[in-house]
């Protein structure tokens, strides 16, 4: 059985009719709101306790997704109708999802967040590519009519509703910084799905190659750069616990059992700051730390200033009888 994603174009009946799907699905209406409410529920519930498996049910609603793809759709066709269609259901869902998620951060007060909520503060490249895909997901469920939505839907919930959850409990306790960051990943990820599902219709013949597009692929280029940053920062705060880790478990610089836990590079400052969080069966020394601090300058090429955040290991035995 053959594709119809081919490089060629529609009749027009095709395009009037995939026009009147996604005015269906992009306009604003008490079920989308509901959706949007579930999901951000979810999402939000989900990042609060940690848990992968309660976010996955977020995962299975999707609702922004859908105007998002009528966004696509209408901006390459320069439809006003379904792009002001899209428009307002995304935003309406976004300030939804926004002041609900802030509600529940501030009922709560959870301020110490867990590793779901931190992860998605920091965007990188692999963010992007991963909108990108789900977005071409996306346009590909609507152009092949045997294939869910639930499935891009799943994708797809994975790029916007817990990011954007992140931004209304980072600032309820007004944590700006993780804030920015989680509000980068959420517009990026939106101009990555956008583009993605503006490549596939094109691909499919439901569109020639316009200059939204072309706009939408240099704002997407141009959120890159940050990203791109990020990502450089990223892979060297790997390289950085990997080399830490085989200094400690050789005990050859510290001459004692140290554990590393959690690091985090604070990278406003010149150089950048290390802080590392150990736990030790000894004091750690100014020394020591002195060594460690210059043998990674040397081994990386770049300097930083480490900080030890120490704990200690107590050693408890049985009594003996």
């Amino acid at each position: 059985m053959k594709s119809k994603l081919k490089l060629k174009k529609v009749s027009d009946d095709a395009v009037i009719q995939m026009r009147q799907d996604l005015i269906a699905e992009s306009t604003l209406c008490f079920n989308y709101i509901v959706l949007v409410i579930t999901a951000c529920l979810i999402a939000t519930f989900g990042l609060l306790s940690n848990s992968t498996a309660v976010i996955i049910g977020a995962m299975l609603v999707a609702p922004i997704m859908l105007p998002l793809r009528g966004l696509a759709f209408g901006l390459l066709k320069s439809d006003q109708e379904l792009s002001r269609r899209g428009i307002i259901s995304i935003i309406v869902g976004t300030v939804v999802a926004l002041i609900l998620s802030m509600i529940l951060g501030k009922v709560t007060g959870i301020q110490d967040f867990g590793s779901e909520v931190l992860a998605r503060t920091e965007p990188t490249l692999i963010d992007l590519g991963i909108a990108v895909v789900a977005g071409g997901l996306s346009g590909f469920t609507k152009v092949e009519k045997g294939i869910s939505d639930a499935v891009a839907g799943t994708a797809i919930a994975v790029a916007l509703m817990p990011p954007l959850c992140v931004v209304g409990l980072t600032l309820s306790q007004g944590f700006f910084d993780l804030s920015y960051g989680a509000t980068l990943l959420y517009l990026t990820n939106l101009i990555g799905i956008a583009l993605a599902c503006m490549i596939v219709f094109i691909l499919a013949g439901y569109s020639r190659l316009r200059k939204q597009f072309v706009l939408t692929l240099i704002v997407a280029s141009a959120l890159a750069i940050p990203l791109g940053i990020s990502f450089l920062q990223f892979v060297t705060q790997l390289r950085l616990q990997t080399d830490l880790r085989n200094i400690f478990e050789q005990q050859t610089l510290t001459g004692q059992r140290v554990d590393l836990h959690e690091t985090y590079i604070n990278w406003k400052q010149d150089p950048p700051r290390a802080y590392l969080k150990v736990r030790s069966t000894e004091p750690v020394t100014p020394r020591q730390v002195g060594l460690v601090q210059d043998f990674i300058n040397q081994k990386m090429r770049q300097n930083f200033t480490l900080v030890f955040l120490v704990e200690d290991i107590e050693r408890v035995e049985a009594e003996k009888e």
